[in-house]
């Protein structure tokens, strides 16, 4: 599945693995631009004025919905929302024969959320030539406009990537948030990049290639810049010996002490929800090294700066 026009630009957006530094970079700096600090006024326009964008989820989702919502809209397009608990796929109907509907209905671009591997992409290969697709998280395989936005914020934070250590710690076998920040961090040329988790939340031995394995947090947070904390993906979960979460927490989470052996000025994100005491304590989620409010804002800028891309050719038509 192609995701780029023969003339080099994006048409969708279904992973972050193999697109080119360069494109990644653009929309870096297309992202940077739409970026207002809080209580300043978002930036709108009409480049998008008499498109229509339909968000379809099957999967619960807060942030990323309404952030892909509030993109659309400050960008002057129509938007669509639908979820799966109100729509004919209830009733029986394919996600193909969903988007042929939606289709005919003059829709520019689906957002897709599904549980299941491999929707967006055959989805993509079965739209018309001026449809774009666009990932909004795939089972535990892909989530690239969050691999963007939580690029964007280390960029804010440490302006380069070349002399890096990051780690992402917790449930990275479950988590599309960690293939797709392995990915982009790759691309943009991250040299230490670690993966810290229990031996049951591992992924397996040929994922994440490059990347440094620790099942110690303390080995693996030490002199980090960067530190990624993950959601334990319970639904997701089938058969794992994992610890109950006071056990966890003991030896996971990721508390004043354990922050102490990462450099002074590292960073500390996290893609929510979180689950407080568990993976990350209140006083770290909250307090002057993290930067998860700043993620938050930093989504809506990324899928305005997606949605610019992918729908370029209609705002100039």
């Amino acid at each position: 599945m192609r995701q780029l026009r023969a003339d080099g630009s994006l048409r969708h957006l279904i992973t972050l693995e193999d697109l080119p530094r360069p494109l990644i970079e653009r929309l870096l700096e297309r992202s940077q631009s739409l970026v207002r600090p809080l209580g300043e006024r978002p930036p709108v326009s009409r480049a998008l004025a008499g498109c229509t964008v339909a968000n379809l989820f099957t999967e619960p989702s807060t942030r990323t919905r309404v952030s892909f919502e509030l993109a659309a809209k400050r960008l002057g397009a129509d938007v669509v929302n639908l979820e799966v608990q109100l729509s004919s796929r209830v009733k029986g109907e394919s996600m193909l024969d969903t988007v042929y509907t939606l289709q005919s209905l003059h829709v520019d671009a689906l957002v897709i959320r599904d549980a299941e591997t491999g929707v967006p992409a055959t989805v993509a290969a079965h739209v018309a030539p001026h449809v774009s697709i666009l990932s909004a998280g795939e089972a535990h395989v892909a989530h690239p406009t969050q691999g963007l936005l939580d690029a964007l914020t280390v960029r804010q934070h440490k302006s380069r990537f070349e002399n890096l250590s990051i780690a992402i710690v917790g449930d990275i076998r479950h988590s599309r948030v960690a293939r797709s920040a392995w990915h982009v961090f790759q691309a943009l040329g991250v040299p230490d990049l670690r993966i810290v988790a229990p031996p049951a939340l591992m992924p397996g031995p040929d994922e994440f290639r490059g990347c440094a394995r620790h099942t110690s947090l303390e080995t693996g947070l030490a002199e980090v810049d960067v530190v990624m904390m993950l959601r334990i993906q319970k639904e997701r979960m089938t058969e794992v010996d994992l610890p109950d979460a006071h056990r966890y927490y003991a030896s996971y989470g990721l508390t004043p002490e354990r922050l102490a052996l990462a450099r002074p000025d590292a960073i500390v994100m996290h893609p929510q929800p979180m689950n407080r005491g568990i993976e990350i304590a209140s006083d770290v989620a909250d307090g002057p090294h993290s930067v998860i409010r700043d993620q938050v804002r930093n989504g809506v800028a990324v899928r305005m700066a997606v949605l610019s891309e992918v729908l370029a050719w209609r705002s100039a038509a």
